[in-house]
């Protein structure tokens, strides 16, 4: 790591200054940590308290060490500014968010203020950062890999469907992460002669016109890109494919426990629970700038039998003895 300095960089039209006071660590002080989320607090508790957890084990305890400013969008995706400039006004040390459509416009307005990504996609290639080695900017933290895994996920999904052809593929376009998971599927599917139906949704009234369109055009089984509405969704995304007969593949086990047929990817809480690293280094003084962004190292197969028997789908056998998770 290198050692600290001060240093002004220009973004956004204005020189921000990073005071070594500002960054060092501080005894007794209480830290003001933002969390923000796309879905409600209920919904996303689990991921969260992954969060605290992760503190805790680095010696941080809420209420005596840091304090949590909790704030949700509640699937608005329009109120991102309205939220972002309300944690610049309540003054956080940092901000701490795996709502990935939430980052472009924390990177246009917020300079000042680390942004510990607990989950992003492609953060690179989404003009977030200058590089995963040395990201540069206020933006660090860790990055998924639903674009690079959502071939696998396809091939499982074809797996336990008998002779199919075409694979419906939901996204929200207004988050950062379906466009890079479309083009990965897209590529993936042509490869394996399938062909790819995209259906887009921006709200749970949208996700049901998804389904029934799904239906009307006889797509036998759909894969999912994760989003923020998606992910409060869940339940009902669960319940809409299993009254509509539809075999669902989803990027993270959340969605499988709620009812959907299988996911494949990585851990959401865990990802939650390493973000806690980085809010340490920076509690420490370490510019978030120069913290590598890192990456997945371990992906999840996880099978709901339940779902599975319900819609009459015979899973074979070495993909249960293959599953880190049999939900039962």
């Amino acid at each position: 790591m290198m050692k600290r300095r001060e240093f002004i960089t220009l973004l956004g039209g204005a020189a921000i200054a990073w005071p070594l006071a500002a960054r060092a660590q501080q005894a007794g002080k209480v830290w003001r940590v933002g969390l923000l989320s796309g879905a409600s607090r209920s919904d996303v508790s689990s991921l969260y308290a992954a969060f605290v957890q992760g503190m805790r084990q680095l010696g941080y305890f809420e209420g005596k060490d840091f304090v949590i400013e909790w704030r949700s969008v509640e699937g608005r995706y329009e109120r991102i500014p309205e939220i972002a400039a309300e944690l610049v006004r309540l003054k956080v040390d940092v901000i701490v968010t795996g709502f990935s459509a939430a980052l472009p416009t924390l990177k246009r307005v917020i300079t000042t203020i680390p942004v510990v990504m607990a989950y992003s996609t492609d953060p690179v290639g989404t003009g977030l950062v200058a590089s995963l080695v040395r990201p540069g900017g206020n933006l660090t933290g860790l990055t998924g890999s639903s674009d690079d895994t959502s071939p696998k996920q396809l091939e499982l999904l074809a797996t336990v469907v008998p002779n199919v052809s075409r694979i419906g593929l939901l996204g929200n376009p207004n988050s950062n992460t379906y466009s890079p998971v479309l083009k990965s599927a897209q590529d993936a599917a042509q490869k394996a002669g399938l062909s790819l139906v995209p259906m887009e949704a921006r709200s749970p009234q949208e996700i049901e016109n998804a389904f029934a369109a799904f239906v009307k055009q006889r797509v036998p089984a759909v894969m999912m890109a994760g989003d923020a509405i998606f992910f409060g969704q869940r339940q009902r995304i669960a319940e809409l494919a299993l009254a509509s007969h539809l075999p669902t593949m989803f990027s993270q086990r959340e969605y499988a426990v709620a009812g959907g047929l299988m996911s494949y990817g990585e851990n959401l809480a865990d990802f939650f629970r390493r973000a806690a690293s980085y809010v340490d280094k920076i509690f420490k003084g370490a510019r978030p700038g120069d913290l590598p962004i890192e990456q997945p190292t371990r992906f999840n197969l996880v099978i709901n039998r339940r779902t599975a028997d319900a819609l009459g789908v015979t899973i074979p056998p070495q993909l249960y003895i293959f599953a880190d998770e049999v939900i039962d």
